[in-house]
């Protein structure tokens, strides 16, 4: 049987009925790792910070500014994980996986003996290969008429099919009855181990429908491991007769009663179903979460997932506390041949905001469209920030729905997206701030035929619209602009290199609403400079030294932007990253201009053995005193502060890094240290900031604040996990959590508590704690961060 072209959604497997038993026998996770949704609404990698494989992370909590063209900080809704179309599917253990049944047997044996010219006797390591089936015996007996088989045991039978038969349903056994196939038959003292993950002993197995359904009677079912010095699992289901179907991959309990430790604890009086381990999507119910708040007291979610066919499913979950809140949470997603969606929402009726309706909605959706185009969509709406906050959906405070069409290729790039902002700061009024947003550019990169070298052209669109009606508080702004940078590099003698910098900046202002400017306001900036590198290399002691001595000389004509108002342009930063760069704002409204040089140098030292160090220290003078940046800035006056950036990776694992500020009386303004360790037993991801105040900067305090992540191997098994941010300034944790999770080979168990400090008008401080409970066996699981304790049987 086949099936025809189809789009998946990966998923893990839902579990119908069993969930009954106890909290946590579920097949699915309720989490999803996949792509999000960036600034914008278009699809990137999305980083976890649970999942560090790949390298050394430095802070991963401070919130990624990303590579979008417009990046505005604001939280991204989640796209469901998506597989590529599957065409012609063969269904394991249908007649077309199996051949065909013309097919000879092939036996493998110590001895064969043909008595009476019918009955065929083979002994001594029988193997038998036929039909996609694979039989190990000790001994076998053919009889000639019926073709039926004796086999004596220990026996290992796969079903046909199988692409791994280690790997799916296998069958051990003492003796057996099967059919000339090897397929129907009974089998006694039987056991079926499917994926290596579940075991099902039984008193007699009878298996029907050419190998595809198999019975077993007086049954026990567990995933854990059994010794025989021990031979009480540490859970265990025991029903009157399971059946087991290797083409559904389903598993029917009849009567089924759970045991933990030996103790009977939970019995149904009917059938239930369950998805074996092999099996990645499946509807029935996931984990259940119990999780208490201080807020919203005892409360417990039971999810329920539903497939809708191969492209789509739906989540649904209530949420029920102790006379506290009474809450529906509702996912769906969605796979296109060329896209997908997900919608994530909740509606609520709690005791925090008494007669009122609660909730929000979050949803997102990237397609592709021709000639390499794609179009994303984002909605995020909520009743009020407290309610993200107390139903643990997200800590962000300004939400961004609107749409966005992009397109990247080697040498241009276009994109456009167009919006609506809504923020639920008590300090950011909606009627005064930039709500309504639309963004247009247009990128190329081209070499130019006459003068060679590299140059960029860029053409840009923005509005912007804030709801209220008064004059100022409701400036109104819409802007064109065109830029064109171009760089020729040359090698003169000596080994320096030398460049050639021109560029053009031209802006056109459309101002309503302020009368402290004019309607319309034209601005053309010109930049020149050449730049002088030098970079060396040395040997010593088998390390390899790196020097690279810059020096770049830009120039552009003095002037102010006090004509435009600067919204877009108020946060500075000044790293190793743009010592070197021809304006150093982050935006379009201000512009870097005068006499300037900037002045730098970096060393890096790579040491054989594998760890590497690197220094970059510089600095920007002026030739005349500029207004374009505050007093309390690192880069106002005629001379920047000094910037000293080091860097260390061990090379297994260990990173650190640290970035300084100051000035010439070796005052710092800035400090930030990240630190990133990463080893199978051990990951610290930590960081700390110190910048000083700066009411221009929207900064009325010093920023004193430490943030790590540290998990670590607390036992075999055990994986432990906590997250702090402290804010020295305010003399108190912001939030504070630890997680610990528990795995061995047929259970986990995951605990978190953690406490948010946060306290505000419309915010509380509040303290969770968090409980799930999974059995393993049912629906596949993803491996988790640290290691699996396992029973080890002495013999």
């Amino acid at each position: 049987m086949k099936a025809g072209t189809r789009i998946g959604l990966t998923y893990a497997a839902g579990l119908a009925g069993l969930a009954a038993l106890l909290p946590g026998l579920a097949a699915g996770q309720t989490g999803f790792e996949g792509a999000t949704i960036p600034e914008g609404g278009t699809v990137a990698a999305s980083p976890m910070v649970d999942d560090w494989a790949g390298g050394a992370a430095l802070a991963p909590q401070a919130t990624p500014l990303g590579n979008r063209p417009v990046a505005d900080r604001t939280p991204a809704s989640p796209l469901p994980e998506t597989v590529e179309p599957d065409t012609d599917i063969v269904l394991p253990g249908t007649a077309a996986e199996a051949g065909s049944p013309e097919d000879a047997a092939t036996v493998l044996a110590d001895n064969l003996v043909l008595q009476n010219d019918q009955t065929l006797i083979a002994a001594g390591g029988v193997v038998v290969w036929y039909q996609g089936a694979r039989l190990v015996a000790s001994r076998l007996i053919v009889d000639g008429d019926s073709g039926d088989l004796t086999i004596e045991g220990p026996i290992h039978l796969s079903r046909p099919g199988a692409a791994d038969p280690e790997a799916e349903a296998i069958l051990i056994a003492d003796s057996a009855q099967l059919d000339r196939e090897l397929q129907d038959g009974i089998i006694r003292g039987a056991r079926l181990v499917i994926a290596r993950e579940l075991q099902l002993a039984a008193r007699q197995a009878t298996r029907s429908d050419d190998g595809r359904i198999t019975r077993l009677d007086n049954v026990a079912a567990s995933a854990c491991q059994v010794c025989a010095s021990n031979p009480v699992p540490l859970w265990e289901i025991r029903a009157r007769e399971i059946t087991h179907d290797a083409e559904t991959r389903l598993m029917h309990f009849d009567y089924p009663q759970f045991r933990a430790f030996g103790v009977p604890l939970a019995s149904l009086p009917f059938e239930v179903t369950a998805p074996d381990p092999t099996v990645e999507r499946q509807s029935g119910f996931l984990r259940p979460e119990i999780r208490t708040t201080s807020r919203l007291g005892f409360g417990i979610k039971t999810p329920y997932f539903l497939t809708l066919g191969d492209h789509a499913d739906l989540t649904i979950t209530p949420y029920l506390s102790a006379s506290r809140t009474r809450t529906l949470e509702l996912r769906y997603r969605h796979a296109y041949r060329g896209g997908a969606m997900e919608w994530n929402g909740a509606i609520t009726r709690d005791d925090i905001d008494p007669g009122e309706t609660r909730g929000y909605l979050f949803g997102a959706a990237r397609f592709e469209l021709p000639r390499g185009y794609n179009l994303g969509v984002q909605l995020q709406v909520a009743s009020d920030r407290s309610y993200l906050l107390d139903y643990d959906v997200t800590d962000a405070d300004r939400l961004w729905s609107g749409v966005t069409l992009e397109r990247v290729k080697r040498d241009k790039l276009v994109f456009a997206r167009i919006g609506n902002y809504h923020s639920l700061r008590a300090d950011e009024p909606n009627d005064t701030s930039p709500a309504q947003v639309a963004d247009a550019i247009w990128q190329r990169r081209f070499t130019p035929g006459m003068i060679g070298g590299e140059a960029m052209m860029e053409w840009s669109i923005h509005a912007h619209r804030r709801p209220s009606d008064e004059d100022i508080d409701g400036r109104d702004v819409a802007r064109g602009s065109f830029g064109l940078d171009w760089r020729r590099n040359q090698i003169l003698p000596g080994g320096v290199m030398g460049a050639a910098i021109l560029g053009l900046d031209a802006d056109l202002y459309r101002i309503a609403q302020d009368s402290d400017f004019d309607d319309v306001v034209a601005r053309a900036v010109p930049i020149g400079g050449v730049e002088l590198r030098w970079p060396l290399i040395g040997h010593s002691a088998g390390a390899t030294h790196l020097v690279e001595p810059v020096a770049q000389l830009l120039w552009s004509p003095r002037g102010d932007d006090d004509d435009i108002p600067n919204e877009d342009s108020r946060l500075i930063e000044f790293d190793e990253g743009n010592l070197f760069s021809t304006n150093r704002f982050p935006g379009w409204d201000a512009r870097e201009t005068g006499l300037r040089a900037n002045l730098g140098v970096s060393w890096t030292r790579i040491d054989p053995t594998g760890w590497s160090i690197g220094l970059t220290g510089g600095r920007v003078f002026r030739a005349h005193h500029e207004d374009q940046f505050v007093a309390g800035s690192p880069l106002g006056g005629n001379r920047s502060d000094w910037l000293l950036a080091a860097h260390y990776d061990s090379g297994d694992g260990l990173a650190i890094s640290n970035r300084a500020l100051f000035d010439d009386s070796f005052d710092f303004s800035r400090n930030e240290l990240r630190l990133g360790w990463l080893r199978p037993d051990l990951q610290i991801s930590a960081g700390h900031l110190w910048i000083d105040s700066e009411r221009d900067e929207g900064r009325s305090e010093d920023t004193n604040e430490l943030t790590a992540n540290i998990g670590w191997q607390i036992a075999p098994g055990w994986w432990g996990n906590a997250e702090t941010r402290y804010n020295f300034t305010a003399e108190q944790a912001q939030m504070a959590s630890l997680d610990v999770t528990y795995r061995n080979e047929c259970v986990s168990v995951e605990m978190g508590l953690s406490r948010r400090f946060t306290d505000s008008d419309n915010v509380r401080p509040e303290t969770s704690f968090d409980l799930s409970v999974r059995l393993g066996g049912f629906g596949r699981q993803k491996d988790g961060l640290g290691t699996v304790a396992r029973r080890s049987c002495m013999r």
